[in-house]
C-alpha cells in the first residue's frame, strides 16, 4: 500500500480521518517508478470499478464528471465534504470571472451552470418585477462578480446538471469520502482507497484512468507523482516575479470565508473568540510592509501596495460590504430577507501563519482552526470596534448565516485554498507566456499589440489578472496584468505517470501563473477538458500523452472539444 508519511486531518467538523499528507523534497516529491498494492480490504470494505475515478468534487471534478459521462464513460467521483462544487459552494466564494463571461470566455457547460443559477432564483425566489426583468440578474449586486449568489444555489444547480447521469447510473458520487492510499505499478495508478466519514469503512476504487480534483493535489504524494509546491526559483523558471531561491512552503494565504447579514437595530454580537487578543493586535510581517494591523479597514492596495481604505457600511451597502454581497434584498419582494448579506473573503481574513498541507496532521488541523479563529475575530471586530461613518464603532446587527453555508458555526465548510500541489508537467505555463509586461519585453511590441503565447495543443481558454494574495512566506500582494490565455494540454499531463490527470489548480503552472489559472471558469474548463480526454483516450485506446504528441490525434480531440462548446482561442481583447 502506498501511503504517505502523515495522515491528513479532515476539515469536516469534529471528524478525524486518516488521509494522505506527504512532505515533499524542497520543490517536489520525487515519485520514483514503483510497484505497490493495496492491503487486503477489511471484511466490511468493498471494491468499486468504473471507467474513470475522480477524487475531489470541486468545480473541476464536477466538470470532468459531466464531460466524461456525456461522452459515454461510467464515473465515480468522491468528495471530502457533503457538498460538491468546491470554491463555488463548500468554500462559499462567488465566481471570479473575466469581463466577457456573459457571452464568451467560458465553455458552453460553464455558461449553462451560470444560467441555471439564475434560473433557480427565477423559479424559487420571490423576485421583484424589476429584478425578474433583468436579463443578467445579479442576486447580490456585489462588485466582484456579475453573478454574486448564495453558495447553496450553486450546489442546487450542480446537482441538477449531474442528475440525469446519476439517475442513469453513469455517475456515482461518494460524499464525505477521503483518499487514504493508492496502488501503483510502475508508471500506472491501479487503484485508490477512500474512507467514508460516515462509517469509517474503506472502499477500493479501480479504473483505467484517475483524476486528481482535490483542492490540494492529494493524489500526487499518494501515487508518487512528481510535484511542486510553493514558489519556484527565478533560476528555474526565469520569471520576473519569481524569488531568487525556491521557497517550497511559500504559498498564497488560505481563507475561511463566511456570510454575514446585517439586520438594522438588532444585536447579534458573538461571544469573544478564543484568539481574539492575538488577532486584534496582529500585524502581518510582510514585504513590502502591510500598512498596520490586519483587523483594520486599511489594507495594501493589491497593485500599488499603498494603504487603501474603501470603507465598510452595511446600511448603505458600500465599501467592503458591497464587494462580495451575495444577497441584495432590493432584488426580492419586501420581507424575503431581514437584511443584505455579504461573503467575507477579504485581505483581513487571509491566514498567513502556515499551510494546511505539506506538514503533519496536527499542524494542518491547527492552521485550519486558527484560520477559523481569525475569521471569527474579524466578525467580532466588525461588530464591536470597526469605525462607522457616523463616528461610532461596531455594527452589532451583523450576524452569521449558518444556513447559507450548511454548517453549525456559520463558517464555510472548507477553507478557500488558493494554491495547491502542482504536477511536474510535460509543459509548464510561465509568466513569460501570459504576463503582459513579460510578453511586451520578450516580443518588443506595445501592450495593445501583444498577445499571450499561442499553444498549438490548446484545450481551452481563460482570463484573469495574475493575482497572488499575501503569502505564508512573507510576500505582500503580487498583482500584475496578464493576457487572455489558453490552457495547453501539456500542462495537464504528468511527466512520468501515464493515467493520472489534474483537474484544477494542480496543473502544470508555477506559483506565479497559478495566480491567473486558479479561478472558477478556468478550473471548470480544465476539468471539462480532462473528462473529455479520458473518454477520448478510452475510445481510441491511447494514453493521454499520445494524444498530445501525435498531431492527428490532437487535432481530432480538439475538434471534439470545439463541437462540445469548448473554445480553444480568444479573439483580440484588451489585457487585464
Amino acid at each position: 500500500m502506498k501511503q504517505s508519511r502523515y495522515p491528513r486531518r479532515s476539515f469536516l467538523k469534529g471528524l478525524s480521518v486518516a488521509a494522505p499528507l506527504a512532505v515533499g523534497a524542497p520543490t517536489l516529491l520525487l515519485g520514483q517508478p514503483r510497484t505497490s498494492s493495496l492491503a487486503p480490504a477489511p471484511s466490511h470494505g468493498r471494491e468499486l470499478t468504473a471507467d474513470l475515478i475522480i477524487i475531489g468534487g470541486g468545480l473541476g471534478g464536477c466538470a470532468a464528471a459531466l464531460a466524461a459521462a456525456r461522452n459515454g464513460l461510467r464515473v465515480i467521483m468522491t468528495e471530502e465534504t457533503d457538498w460538491i462544487g468546491g470554491q463555488l459552494t463548500s468554500q462559499a466564494v462567488p465566481p471570479d470571472e473575466n469581463p466577457w463571461i456573459e457571452t464568451f470566455g467560458g465553455t458552453r457547460s460553464y455558461l449553462n451552470l451560470r444560467q441555471r443559477i439564475r434560473d433557480y432564483y427565477h423559479r424559487n425566489f420571490p423576485l421583484t418585477a424589476e429584478a425578474r426583468a433583468r436579463p443578467y440578474l445579479n442576486p447580490g449586486n456585489g462588485g466582484v462578480s456579475r453573478l454574486c449568489h448564495e453558495p447553496r444555489v450553486a450546489l442546487a444547480a450542480l446537482v441538477e446538471m449531474l442528475a440525469p447521469f446519476v439517475a442513469g447510473g453513469r455517475v456515482q458520487i461518494l460524499l464525505r469520502h477521503t483518499a487514504t492510499a493508492a496502488s501503483v505499478n510502475g508508471d500506472q495508478v491501479e487503484a485508490v482507497q477512500v474512507r467514508s466519514a460516515e462509517s469509517g469503512r474503506d472502499c477500493v476504487l479501480r479504473a483505467p484512468l484517475f483524476v486528481d480534483a482535490t483542492e490540494m493535489g492529494d493524489l500526487l504524494p499518494l501515487t508518487g507523482t512528481e510535484y511542486v509546491t510553493g514558489a519556484e526559483s527565478q533560476n528555474e523558471t526565469g520569471e520576473p516575479h519569481a524569488p531568487r531561491e525556491a521557497q517550497p512552503l511559500n504559498m498564497q494565504a488560505m481563507t475561511v470565508c463566511f456570510p454575514t447579514e446585517h439586520v438594522e437595530g438588532a444585536d447579534h454580537t458573538i461571544e469573544k473568540p478564543r484568539e481574539w487578543e492575538f488577532w486584534r493586535d496582529y500585524v502581518p510581517p510582510l514585504k513590502p510592509p502591510w500598512p498596520g494591523k490586519l483587523l483594520s479597514l486599511v489594507y495594501s492596495h493589491p497593485i500599488t501596495l499603498e494603504p487603501r481604505d474603501i470603507g465598510f457600511d452595511p446600511v448603505k451597502g458600500t465599501g467592503l460590504f458591497h464587494y462580495r454581497r451575495i444577497v441584495d434584498r432590493r432584488n426580492f419582494v419586501e420581507g424575503t430577507y431581514a437584511g443584505d448579506t455579504t461573503l467575507v473573503n477579504w485581505p483581513q481574513n487571509d491566514y498567513l501563519l502556515g499551510n494546511p498541507f505539506e506538514c503533519p496532521p496536527a499542524e494542518a488541523a491547527k492552521h485550519v482552526e486558527r484560520a477559523k479563529q481569525l475569521s471569527l475575530s474579524l466578525l467580532y471586530w466588525l461588530q464591536t470596534e470597526a469605525p462607522r461613518p457616523d463616528g461610532g464603532t461596531g455594527w452589532k446587527g451583523l450576524r452569521l448565516r449558518p444556513d447559507i453555508v450548511g454548517t453549525e458555526d456559520g463558517l464555510a465548510k472548507y477553507p478557500y485554498i488558493r494554491e495547491s500541489r502542482r504536477i511536474r508537467a510535460e509543459f509548464t505555463v510561465l509568466e513569460q507566456h501570459v504576463g503582459t509586461d513579460a510578453r511586451v519585453k520578450a516580443l518588443g511590441k506595445s501592450r495593445e499589440e501583444v498577445t499571450a503565447e499561442n499553444f498549438s495543443d490548446s484545450v481551452g481558454i481563460g482570463s484573469y489578472r495574475i493575482d497572488l494574495h499575501p503569502s505564508t512566506g512573507g510576500d505582500n500582494y503580487i498583482d500584475i496584468s496578464s493576457l487572455p490565455f489558453q490552457i495547453p494540454l501539456g500542462a495537464l499531463i504528468p511527466r512520468r505517470v501515464e493515467n493520472l490527470l489534474p483537474a484544477c489548480k494542480n496543473l502544470g503552472v508555477t506559483h506565479i501563473t497559478n495566480g491567473c489559472y486558479r479561478l472558477h471558469p478556468v478550473e471548470w474548463n480544465i476539468g471539462e477538458a480532462v473528462g473529455a480526454l479520458a473518454a477520448f483516450c478510452q475510445r481510441k485506446k491511447r494514453a493521454p500523452r499520445e494524444v498530445r504528441n501525435q498531431g492527428a490525434l490532437l487535432k481530432e480531440f480538439q475538434n471534439l472539444l470545439t463541437d462540445q462548446g469548448v473554445p480553444l482561442s480568444w479573439p483580440k481583447v484588451t489585457p487585464r
